[in-house]
């Protein structure tokens, strides 16, 4: 029986196809097969998922270019399928078969803008050309027969960042979107997904066992040992030296760094908000870029790392794998292009192994032992707050901790708002985009509260106690 290593099938086909594009680009056949992929993955004359099999296949192809890195135009990471986005209902405000046909007509009264008319049985209708979705109408329906009807992306995104188009399809604002992923998580039908960089890593690797110039790192989020729960983290670290990479490094030694460092920070200037998270930056710079200031100067834990890696081995190649599609935005920015050459998620690992047939569940394991408890522990939401309170502790500095964490967009921008109306009662902002912090990511396997767990067993198992004890191995 196959081993269950996705939440959805919609992660399941994505999958699919990220391996088999994998699988030619090994194989130096991706050009040549590019058209027969598509019925690689749907053999027979049969649809699987859709209404016809030529409608799956079409929407295939545009799911592999994607694969491929998408439309280079475009600068955002999340790309919408259109010809995969005709199946949800139309968004917006209607009468469901609640209405009575009331004497009343408050939802008419109210209507500023004569989009509510009536037939022969006083049954409300709503005009979609007049409607602008104030919702005026549903507020005082008495038998709330009005409903707000939206589409799981539009759900899923909390910054208002997607719309629906003329063609019914989703659109995604680039000034508002964050590049957290959560609509590409969300979308039931897979239309929504996260440009990938997975034919430059292989790339990378092959051109690194031809050349003994450079060697390609691996560097592994925390969040992997929420992952891979059907093996051992030492056979994922172990896999990831079978496809070729020489040297895996935990980020959670970058995130150590910055523990210790923004601690100091944080000391000296009094408030700071966290700069961990590429999405919540993101939203930071959109939404609230009078704040942009008190956000910690300190890279992430990735571009942390990254830096000081190229400094040892200036050579060297690093590959970022992790949760996170707002990675894949953050690796391009000038300040991290220089110590980061790529990012992968944990589905796209999973593919790549696959891809050359390697089955982690038989190899031996290997170990990390590169952070401590409090590197790992940036893996979850809280987990940052902790680590700076240790980095004070340790450095001795003496300063009245006041942090708030802010699990998911929401809260982040519940936190943002006092900030900026001088009613925050903290000092310190962990802001996560993601619900749970980096275990909920978009690029995860699986989601939920047992991946928690999973963290805190990470963190005791650290043989570096503190944060100092894992630093001193740079020195």
């Amino acid at each position: 029986m196959e081993v269950k290593k996705f939440d959805t099938k919609v992660q399941h086909l994505k999958y699919k196809v990220l391996r088999e594009v994998s699988r030619q680009a090994w194989e130096g056949t991706l050009l040549q097969n590019i058209m027969d992929i598509p019925k690689m993955i749907v053999p027979g004359k049969k649809p699987t998922m859709r209404c016809c099999v030529y409608k799956e296949r079409a929407i295939l192809e545009e799911r592999i270019k994607i694969v491929m890195g998408g439309d280079k135009s475009n600068p955002n990471i999340i790309e919408v399928i259109d010809i995969a986005c005709d199946e949800c209902p139309a968004a917006g405000y209607e009468v469901t078969d609640s209405c009575r046909g009331c004497l009343a007509h408050r939802c008419e009264d109210v209507c500023r803008r004569g989009a509510i008319s009536f037939d022969y049985n006083h049954v409300a209708h709503i005009d979609k050309t007049k409607c602008v979705e104030c919702g005026q109408c549903a507020k005082v329906c008495p038998y709330f027969a009005i409903i707000n009807r939206k589409r799981p992306c539009q759900i899923a995104c909390k910054v208002k960042a997607i719309t629906i188009s003329e063609d019914n399809c989703a659109a995604i604002d680039k000034e508002k979107c964050i590049q957290c992923g959560s609509c590409v998580y969300q979308c039931p039908f897979g239309a929504i997904m996260d440009k990938s960089y997975i034919l430059d890593v292989i790339d990378l690797i092959k051109k690194s066992e031809n050349n003994t110039k450079y060697k390609v790192y691996a560097i592994v989020a925390p969040s992997i040992a929420s992952q891979f729960n059907y093996a051992k983290l030492g056979q994922v670290i172990t896999g990831l030296k079978k496809l070729g990479f020489h040297t895996v490094v935990e980020v959670a030694l970058g995130a150590d760094m910055v523990a210790q460092a923004e601690s100091k920070e944080l000391s000296e200037k009094g408030f700071l908000t966290s700069s961990c998270c590429p999405a919540f930056v993101q939203y930071i710079k959109t939404a609230f870029p009078n704040l942009l200031p008190l956000v910690s100067h300190n890279p992430s834990p990735m571009a942390m790392l990254g830096q000081y890696i190229k400094k040892v081995d200036p050579d060297s190649k690093v590959v970022f794998i992790g949760p996170c599609t707002a990675k894949k935005a953050e690796a391009k920015l000038e300040s991290v292009k220089p110590y980061v050459d790529s990012v992968m998620t944990f589905e796209e690992l999973q593919a790549l192994y696959d891809s050359r047939d390697i089955d982690i569940t038989t190899l031996e394991e290997d170990k990390l032992e590169n952070a401590s408890c409090f590197g790992r522990v940036f893996a979850r939401s809280g987990g940052l707050v902790e680590a700076v309170a240790e980095g004070l502790k340790e450095q001795n500095i003496d300063f009245p901790l006041k942090a708030i964490s802010c699990d998911g967009i929401e809260e982040c921008r519940m936190a943002l708002l006092k900030k900026s109306r001088g009613a925050l009662d903290a000092n310190f902002i962990e802001g996560m985009a993601c619900v749970g912090g980096c275990i909920g990511g978009a690029g995860c396997l699986t989601h939920g509260e047992k991946n928690k767990a999973e963290i805190d067993k990470y963190c005791k198992e650290a043989m570096d106690k503190t944060i100092e004890d894992a630093i001193s191995t740079l020195k």
